[in-house]
C-alpha cells in the first residue's frame, strides 16, 4: 500500500454562498474521497446563511480543510480567490474545483489524478451525470462526448470536446493552470466556457469516459443558471460565448473553428428560443443582436442544432418574432419531434406562412430523415 506522501496530491476549490442545504453532502462527498492527498479551500463568498459557519466546523474537525471568509464577489471571483490561495501555498501537484451543491463520486479523484499520472498531459476531463428528482442521468451529449478513451491529444483532434464546458469535471496539473495565466471571468454567469475553452486551447488532455461527478438539477429552479428569460442571464451567456469564440479564432484552426461556431457554440441556443414566447422586448433585441455578432454571415441552418429549432433561429436571424413565436408554441404543443415528410419539415400554414421561409430553413439531413 502506497504511504500518504506518496499519493497524488490534489487541492479542490470549493466556492460557497448560500448553500447551507447541500454544503454537508458536497463536504463529505470530498472529504471521503481515496487514494489523493487531499487539500480542500472552502471560499465563503459572503454567503448569507450558515454555510460559513459549516465549513468553518468542518475545518476545526479536519485539517485538511481551509475557509476563506470573503466579501459576495460571485462564483469566478471565489474560485479565483481559492485558487490564488492554492497557488500561493504550492502544496499540491493538481487543482481541481467542486460547486457546493453537487457530489463527487467514490474514486473520483484518484481516477482523474490516475489518468495524468500515465498520460503526463496538462489535464484531463471526466463524464458527468445529472442528479435529479428520478436518480442520475448521463446526458447523451456528455456520453457521446466521453465515449473513448483519449490521452494527451490537442483541441484540434476532438473539437467537439469543447462543448464539455464544466469547470468541475476536470483535473488540472498545478504548474499548467500556473504557466497559462488561467482564471474564471468574474461578475458574470456561465464562466467555465472561456476558460475551460482557453484550457482545451493551449494543452494537452486526456478525455476518460469514467463518470467523476454527480451534478445536482435543482428542482426548485434557484441555481443561477436556470433563470434564462432575464436579460441578465442571456447578457452574461452571449458575453460568455464571444469570450470563448475569440480564444478559438486566436487558435487559428480552421476545422476547430467550424466545428465550434457550428456545433458547441450554437448547442444551447435551443434552450432560449423556448424562452421566446414569455420574454420581454429587451430579451428579444438582445437575442437577435447577439446572434448577428457571433454568427456573422453564417446561418444557424448550418448548426447542429435540432430541425425545429434551425428554423427558428433563421427567423430569429430575421427579426420575425411573431413567427418565432409562433413556431415554438406550436412545438409546445407536440408530444415528440416536429412532423417531417421526406426531407423537409413540416409546419401547418395555421403556424407558419411556408412561402415566406426558405427551403434550407426547413431541410433535414440525412441522419433526421425518418
Amino acid at each position: 500500500m502506497r504511504r500518504r506522501r506518496e499519493l497524488p496530491r490534489v487541492s479542490v476549490v470549493v466556492p460557497a454562498h448560500d448553500v447551507e442545504r447541500f454544503l454537508p453532502e458536497a463536504l463529505d462527498s470530498l472529504l471521503a474521497q481515496r487514494g489523493v492527498d487531499l487539500e480542500v479551500v472552502v471560499v465563503d463568498d459572503g454567503s448569507p446563511d450558515s454555510s460559513g459557519e459549516i465549513a468553518d466546523g468542518y475545518a476545526a474537525r479536519d485539517d485538511r480543510l481551509s475557509v476563506l471568509h470573503v466579501p459576495n464577489g460571485g462564483l469566478g471571483s471565489a474560485r479565483n480567490v481559492g485558487t490564488e490561495l492554492v497557488l500561493d501555498r504550492a502544496w499540491g501537484e493538481y487543482l481541481a474545483f467542486l460547486d457546493s451543491d453537487d457530489v463527487l463520486p467514490p474514486g473520483a479523484l484518484a481516477t482523474l489524478a490516475e489518468s495524468l499520472q500515465g498520460s503526463e498531459s496538462d489535464f484531463v476531463t471526466g463524464s458527468v451525470v445529472r442528479w435529479e428528482a428520478d436518480g442520475l442521468h448521463e446526458p447523451p451529449w456528455m456520453r457521446r462526448l466521453h465515449r473513448e478513451r483519449l490521452t494527451g491529444i490537442a483541441a484540434r483532434e476532438h473539437p467537439e470536446i469543447l462543448g464539455d464546458v464544466f469547470a468541475w469535471n476536470k483535473l488540472y496539473r498545478l504548474s499548467f493552470w500556473r504557466s497559462q495565466g488561467l482564471e474564471w471571468p468574474e461578475g458574470v454567469r456561465y464562466e467555465d466556457q472561456p476558460t475551460t475553452t482557453r484550457a482545451y486551447l493551449a494543452g494537452a488532455f486526456d478525455v476518460i469516459p469514467d463518470v467523476v461527478y454527480h451534478w445536482r438539477i435543482r428542482a426548485d429552479g434557484t441555481s443561477i443558471t436556470q433563470q434564462r428569460a432575464s436579460v441578465t442571464d442571456l447578457g452574461d451567456r452571449l458575453l460568455t460565448k464571444r469570450m470563448a469564440l475569440d480564444a478559438v479564432e486566436e487558435y487559428d484552426d480552421a476545422g476547430t473553428s467550424a466545428y465550434f461556431v457550428d456545433r458547441v457554440m450554437a448547442g444551447d441556443l435551443h434552450r432560449y428560443f423556448t424562452e421566446i414566447p414569455d420574454a420581454s422586448d429587451e430579451w428579444w433585441d438582445l437575442l437577435v443582436t447577439g446572434i448577428h455578432d457571433l454568427w456573422g454571415e453564417r446561418s444557424l441552418v448550418e448548426s447542429g442544432l435540432p430541425p425545429v429549432h434551425r428554423l427558428v433561429g433563421w427567423l430569429v436571424e430575421r427579426n420575425r418574432r411573431a413567427d418565432a413565436e409562433s413556431v415554438v408554441r406550436w412545438v409546445r404543443t407536440l408530444d415528440g419531434p416536429a412532423p417531417r415528410d421526406g426531407r423537409r419539415l413540416v409546419v401547418p400554414p395555421e403556424v407558419l406562412d411556408l412561402s415566406d421561409v426558405a427551403p434550407e430553413a426547413l431541410a433535414l439531413r440525412d441522419h433526421e430523415i425518418a
